[in-house]
């Protein structure tokens, strides 16, 4: 699924839950990086509530990704204007088909004319939930995007979420490399092998064999997943995204890097309604602000420095 020649990053936003900003931060990111000049397609991808285009004021455009999978129309035809300076938008409300309904082969050619279109980041809005065909969606990008808000159920479905894709990407592997035995023998023996999750099932195998340590190593070379938090209203909600860090590693064994937040802004809810772009139209709210820093973060692969800010005091009171 790699093209080369292509100097393309491609970007997949997701979460455990619907309600939590999905759309918001995709449509937002995608703005950020076409003012800085960047070319940039947004492809919605949340087939049974595609709505990424009310953001931008339109309504539902004339072709979908219905229309590349039923009448067969290359994916760099369907993308509309969205009113705003190198930002491209592919709609994905396709009535009755959702993700579930989209086959291998069918996936597989999405996937293949997503590498091929014509840009320098493609943002992939995803809907919530773990199907497979949202997991190898969210495997597919170069930067992998979680959006949360700080609430326990969210936070709750986030780490499922983020779960189900280590697992799932741990199956390619196993996979890949023939493995799928050892892990199903050492799984079976666990209490033997002392494993009692997948961080430690993991470390068991990586100590096991001298070839297996290069072939994780090699395989999550730059595996990291990106969190932002949502509609965060305090100081305590900001530092959320910490814990998660912490809980992810204990947890997981796995890196993910507190990317940024945005706080709970009237203006937000206002512009949703009003169906304007928001970094165009509010161009004075903190909010901006806060999505310039973590499209800034995402595209560095860095995180907020939150020890620092707690240290000099310069963490925002929102409240």
């Amino acid at each position: 699924m790699e093209n080369p020649a292509k100097n393309c990053k491609v970007w997949a936003v997701a979460g455990g839950k619907g309600g939590t900003g999905k759309s918001f931060i995709t449509s937002s990111a995608g703005t950020c990086l076409a003012l800085k000049g960047s070319k940039t397609i947004l492809l919605d991808a949340d087939l049974g509530g595609a709505n990424l285009h009310s953001f931008f004021g339109l309504n539902r455009p004339r072709y979908s990704l219905s229309d590349f999978f039923d009448k067969k129309i290359p994916l760099q035809d369907i993308i509309v204007h969205s009113g705003i300076a190198n930002l491209g938008l592919i709609t994905g409300s396709i009535g009755s088909l959702d993700s579930e309904g989209i086959n291998f082969a069918q996936k597989q050619k999405l996937f293949r004319h997503i590498r091929a279109l014509d840009a320098e980041h493609i943002l992939i809005d995803l809907g919530g939930g773990t199907h497979i065909n949202t997991l190898d969606t969210f495997l597919l990008a170069d930067k992998m995007i979680v959006v949360t808000v700080p609430e326990v159920t969210a936070l709750e479905n986030m780490y499922h979420f983020i779960k189900s894709v280590y697992f799932r990407k741990m199956k390619f592997i196993f996979k890949t490399y023939n493995l799928s035995a050892t892990i199903q023998d050492t799984w079976k023996n666990r209490a033997s092998c002392n494993v009692r999750n997948l961080k430690e099932l993991i470390a068991h195998l990586r100590e096991s064999s001298d070839h297996i340590r290069e072939i994780f190593d090699r395989e999550m070379s730059g595996f990291v997943v990106h969190i932002v938090l949502n509609q965060v209203r305090t100081t305590k909600d900001i530092l959320v995204g910490e814990n998660l860090k912490s809980v992810c590693m204990n947890f997981l064994g796995l890196p993910v890097a507190y990317s940024g937040y945005c706080r709970q802004d009237e203006a937000v809810h206002d512009n949703i309604n009003s169906k304007e772009p928001f970094l165009i139209f509010n161009r004075t709210s903190p909010v901006v602000k806060e999505i310039k820093t973590l499209t800034e973060n995402i595209i560095a692969g860095t995180h907020l420095s939150m020890r620092k800010d707690l240290a000099n005091g310069s963490l925002p009171e929102i409240l």
